[in-house]
């Protein structure tokens, strides 16, 4: 479930940025954090115009052409080879895929290797080849490169920070994604949920459910556009069992049209039949049973009657155990369905609804044949009513009521002049 939510591929966006590589065309190096300044170092000649053909058929979107050329450059300086590296990595990079991106990962460990760039190239190469091994796989390679980047930098990067808890998520080492992810929210400057769902994901599948509910609360408030978190938040309120919570949650979901789901719609019913509201968990099961939105089965149809019943909504209830008997061939939801259309008056649908589940082997028959003699009783059917009791009689369960019964009904009919 919740890993649905994580992005499957954080995007690395990259240009080749490489300058000119020729005396005239020469960019100052950036003042990096508690570092020296280098000196700017460039291409040599030779090196150079060979490069900038590449960049030619690179800025005309001739990518191929410009690693044939680049491939087949032989340097002698060690900033030369070094920058040509860098400039494959950054091709292959742009073409994409996998092997595309692994070879970029092998160039670019080649020119990061001995810090020979100058600053800013070092810096973007040891980034961009994070990055790569982020998409690679290599998570543990990727977590030491974004650390060197770091380092080398003294910036820190919202999205890198992001990258980072997902690394250590496909590591199994949760308890290392809460710090980065938090860092991530620090520094993004509109809200991002990527790091949130990073942090749901560490505290879900370490079973921290009370630190769940605290990002799923600030979450919400942050995104409350997004339907997701409130079904997310509402079932997190049901695993720290603080149900009248989970019912607020979900019911102001369900009214802004957030729960679109089967299950979704299941958990609202069963929250509100489980907060004494039977009622709107009948009546919610009703509609979307109707709408075909929950299938019509023996489990949802006995969870929608058993909502009518609690709600005494006894009519309604006696008719939905009927249509769940009917789905079940079940003998005690016939037996439920003739209880209940006797406590409605419906005497006669009741013997038979009763009689049925007699037939396909309700347990406790005595009492099954108990509610019958009731039933025809108050029809006035006084022979069926005594041959049902003295059936309830043969159960010892139901013996002792039964001969009482026996004798009422037998001493009625005879007031009646009815022969038994």
């Amino acid at each position: 479930m919740l890993k649905k939510l994580i992005s499957s591929s954080l995007l690395v966006a990259f240009v080749a940025t490489a300058t000119l590589p020729v005396a005239t065309q020469v960019a100052a190096a950036e003042q990096q954090a508690k570092k020296p300044k280098k000196k700017t170092k460039i291409v040599g000649q030779s090196v150079g115009k060979k490069v900038q053909k590449a960049f030619e058929a690179y800025s005309e979107d001739r990518i191929d052409d410009a690693l044939v050329i680049l491939l087949e450059i032989e340097t002698s300086k060690e900033y030369d080879r070094a920058y040509v590296d860098r400039f494959i990595a950054n091709m292959y990079a742009t073409k994409g895929g996998d092997a595309n991106s692994a070879k970029a990962v092998e160039y670019l460990e080649k020119a990061t290797k001995d810090d020979v760039l100058n600053d800013k190239e070092h810096a973007d190469s040891l980034k961009l080849l994070a990055d790569l091994q982020i998409q690679q796989k290599m998570y543990r390679e990727a977590l030491g490169n974004y650390d060197a980047w770091m380092k080398y930098t003294g910036e820190e990067d919202a999205n890198a920070y992001v990258k980072i808890a997902q690394a250590h998520y496909e590591l199994k080492e949760l308890d290392k994604m809460i710090a980065p992810a938090d860092k991530a929210i620090a520094l993004f400057e509109e809200p991002n949920q990527n790091p949130y769902i990073l942090k749901l994901t560490s505290f879900y599948e370490r079973k921290k459910y009370p630190e769940s509910v605290k990002v799923l609360e600030e979450v919400l408030q942050l995104f409350p556009e997004n339907k997701t978190w409130w079904t997310q938040l509402g079932m997190f309120y049901t695993l720290v069992e603080d149900y009248d919570r989970a019912l607020y949650t979900l019911d102001l979901a369900y009214k802004q049209g957030f729960l679109e789901k089967e299950s979704e719609i299941k958990m609202l019913a069963n929250l509100y039949a489980n907060n004494d509201v039977p009622i709107k968990s009948a009546k919610l099961m009703e509609k979307y049973i109707d709408s075909g939105l929950i299938p019509r089965t023996t489990e949802n149809m006995f969870t929608m009657a058993n909502s009518f019943h609690a709600a005494q909504e006894v009519k309604t209830a006696a008719k939905y155990f009927g249509d769940t008997a009917k789905l079940s061939n079940d003998a005690k939801h016939y037996r439920r369905q003739g209880l209940l259309l006797q406590q409605s008056e419906q005497y006669d649908a009741a013997t038979k609804a009763l009689q049925k589940a007699i037939d396909l082997g309700i347990d406790n028959k005595g009492s099954v044949y108990m509610t019958m003699a009731e039933a025809y009783f108050y029809q006035e059917k006084f022979k069926e009513a005594y041959a049902s009791i003295k059936k309830a009689q043969e159960d010892p369960k139901s013996r002792k009521a039964a001969r009482s019964w026996a004798q009422y009904i037998k001493d009625t009919a005879d007031r009646k002049k009815v022969k038994i």
